[in-house]
């Protein structure tokens, strides 16, 4: 049986406001920003801060919110999409810099809006099977490093975070109904074409070239974005994928306290909502002051919930992420 003993995050130092953004931008109003996406200021890393660092200060955070030792961890995963490097892992790093037992497993795991799902899935089945006691999943993200300083639409949605949470051991089984779905022909609508082996000239990274959707130049080897098809996705494959999650525990939405979806932009979570009918009290959002930080959405929102809501034992979250691959799983916290 395992369950979520806690979770923090650290943000990084520089903040760009939706006022900084109009300035660069003035067609865009910081009105405009605000209710296009519902999101005030994002935190964003310095050139020389990587995801690994990200991740130490917000497992460090953990260790003395929790008042426990490095050296009961038994397993690290971390998720990310900007590792430090190609290799080694990542995860591997942080074992050292934590001060975790070199007797710990470390995994790194490459999935963005989903990921936390995936990582509590994966602590999940590590407990059950006796594998480990004490996971420590970390999520950690710096998606600045991919996007172009012209990108004014990606450049207003996403922020840096990094989220540590506990898994461990329980007597009660507080983690069920994972669901899971992916369809890798959604692939290319949200990508980095350069970086990897496919497209390893660093020279044609650097060149110029038009997007089709909004018309403005970006650098061939940043962050790419079809707005029009990320929109579409979830607003077709969430509902399905949480009524999925509800029929496997033999709920239904009225059974739910609270919903903690990835915090994708409001204006796409307000569709979502409406479609599925959740009332507004049971729909939480947390982006306004952080940003669409990627996998770190879903864990800094339910910190956050957990503390702002009226939660009793026994109360049912449902949480659910989707995004770039494309990628979606959600599953079912009891409180």
């Amino acid at each position: 049986m395992a369950e979520i003993k806690g979770i923090s995050y650290y943000l990084p130092n520089e903040v760009v406001t939706n006022e900084k953004l109009s300035e660069l931008f003035p067609e865009w109003s910081v009105q405009k920003i605000a209710e296009k996406v519902g999101i005030k200021k994002r935190y964003i890393v310095d050139d020389d801060q990587c995801a690994s660092d990200l991740a130490v200060e917000a497992a460090n955070k953990l260790f003395i919110d929790l008042n426990i030792s490095p050296e009961s961890i038994d397993f690290i995963l971390l998720c990310t999409q900007s590792p430090d490097y190609f290799l080694p892992t990542t995860a591997c790093l942080l074992q050292h810099r934590l001060g975790l037992p070199t007797t710990a497993g470390a995994l790194d795991f490459n999935l963005g809006c989903s990921g936390f799902i995936y990582g509590l899935s994966l602590a999940n089945s590590l407990i059950k099977t006796g594998e480990a006691k004490n996971v420590l999943l970390i999520t950690a993200e710096t998606y600045s490093k991919f996007i172009d300083d012209r990108d004014k639409g990606n450049r207003t949605i996403f922020g840096d975070a990094a989220a540590a949470c506990l898994i461990v051991d329980s007597e009660e089984d507080k983690l069920s109904a994972f669901v899971y779905g992916t369809d890798g022909s959604g692939g290319q609508n949200l990508i980095v074409k350069y970086g990897g082996m496919r497209n390893r000239n660093a020279a044609e990274a650097e060149e110029d070239c038009l997007d089709e959707e909004s018309g403005l130049l970006h650098r061939k080897g940043t962050l790419e974005m079809k707005g029009a098809e990320i929109f579409n996705f979830p607003i077709r494959v969430v509902p399905s994928t949480a009524h999925a999650v509800l029929d496997k525990a033999g709920l239904a939405i009225d059974d739910i306290s609270l919903f903690v979806f990835h915090q994708a932009n409001k204006y796409i979570l307000e569709h979502i909502r409406k479609k599925m009918g959740i009332p507004e009290d049971k729909f939480y959002y947390f982006m306004e002051n952080c940003g669409n930080t990627v996998s770190s959405t879903i864990p800094i929102a339910l910190h956050h919930a957990m503390k702002e809501k009226n939660l009793k034992d026994g109360d049912k979250i449902m949480l659910l992420g989707f995004g770039v691959g494309y990628s979606w799983g959600g599953c079912l916290l009891t409180v």
